[in-house]
């Protein structure tokens, strides 16, 4: 098999993202040749650690690195300053640095957290993104958005940090359970919804094979969500304009997520049930042709994803979006649907916020 290669140009901060089966077990070499230090802290949650620490400590080992290991638990709920804090304090136990480096083996709780702490532990050490679910793979571990949720909201304490190279294995997929592949695949719509009609259509055509982990379908979709999230990231690494495009169904499912008590539904299921939404929105706004929009609720459907928002009121979602660090002066930028591999940006006030979200429930009642 060929390696795929995309690079992220972010001037003295460019990094490379690596796509290839069995790349766990050579990882100490890619991670050498960065000559970071001979000191590091592996990072992985519960799940993850039984199934490929070893591994990756092993090729560590290979390559004249010594790794300490730190286990935390697994899941959003635990993606807390808490938590930040008893990394800083793994770290300092296990003698590490400002010249040591953080490797996160994990999905985007993990990637997030793991790349905040190397962010503020010795005012910045650098790190790597090992991701291991879908979701991280294609879209959380590439641009260096990192952060922890906030009992008001989700990654409202963060920081953008970039890695310094991202190592993706696809074979690590054929342990994820079906609920998170899934969840990864609600990710894998967004980036073909706003920027990629040609892999909208492989959806529409591989989306069963995907969620049997297929391997080579897996990685196809992979390369393409990376490289359309180094393009844009490269142009826009904070934020400011087109990487805003990237929120297409987060802002709705990011109150989901907080109405829910992060328990109830992944950020992956958020995010499509905030698709779904916004794409039906749009079209009775008449900002896109019916027919895009039953597409998109298609894929969705094939996905196995849900989209019907679940039963809170008007307010109690304006609330929740309200405390989105999206919010500026008292307006929400929401993405809007426009056509297979184009959406838009608008500023929405809070009163048309809850207009827009009553809309979006009236067939709830």
């Amino acid at each position: 098999m060929i390696m795929e290669t995309v690079p992220v140009e972010l001037g003295s901060r460019s990094y490379t993202i690596h796509i290839e089966e069995q790349l766990l077990d050579c990882a100490g070499s890619f991670i050498q040749k960065l000559a970071l230090s001979e000191n590091a802290a592996i990072i992985t949650n519960m799940t993850i650690a039984p199934l490929y620490a070893a591994r990756l400590a092993a090729s560590l080992e290979k390559a004249g690195i010594k790794a300490a290991l730190i286990t935390l638990p697994d899941g959003e709920k635990y993606k807390t300053l808490g938590q930040i804090e008893h990394i800083y304090s793994q770290l300092l136990g296990s003698g590490l640095d400002r010249k040591s480096f953080l490797i996160a083996l994990g999905g985007g709780v993990i990637g997030d957290m793991t790349g905040f702490a190397a962010a503020t532990f010795m005012r910045g050490i650098p790190f790597i993104q090992i991701p291991t679910t879908l979701l991280a793979q294609v879209d959380s571990s590439v641009g260096g958005k990192t952060g922890v949720n906030l009992k008001e909201g989700k990654n409202l304490a963060g920081a953008f940090y970039q890695p310094r190279i991202v190592l993706i294995d696809p074979q690590v997929l054929v342990t994820l359970d079906p609920c998170e592949l899934r969840s990864g695949l609600a990710e894998v719509i967004k980036t073909a919804v706003i920027h990629d009609a040609a892999l909208f259509k492989y959806l529409e055509a591989n989306t069963p094979a995907a969620t049997a982990a297929d391997i080579p379908v897996l990685k196809h979709i992979i390369a393409n969500c990376c490289k359309t999230k180094a393009q844009i990231t490269s142009r826009d690494e904070t934020e400011l304009g087109i990487r805003a495009h990237l929120n297409f169904g987060h802002t709705i499912g990011h109150a989901i997520e907080v109405l829910t008590g992060f328990s109830t539904y992944s950020h992956g299921e958020a995010v499509a049930m905030g698709m779904a939404a916004i794409t039906r929105l749009s079209g009775k706004f008449g900002y896109c042709e019916s027919s895009a929009a039953l597409r998109v609720e298609r894929l969705i459907h094939l996905a196995g994803l849900p989209f019907e928002l679940p039963f809170f009121s008007a307010s109690d979602y304006v609330d929740a979006i309200l405390k989105d660090k999206k919010k500026s002066a008292g307006t929400v930028n929401m993405v809007f649907f426009k056509a297979i591999g184009s959406v838009f940006l608008r500023a929405v006030s809070a009163g048309e916020l809850f207009e827009i979200m009553s809309n979006m429930l009236q067939k709830r009642g």
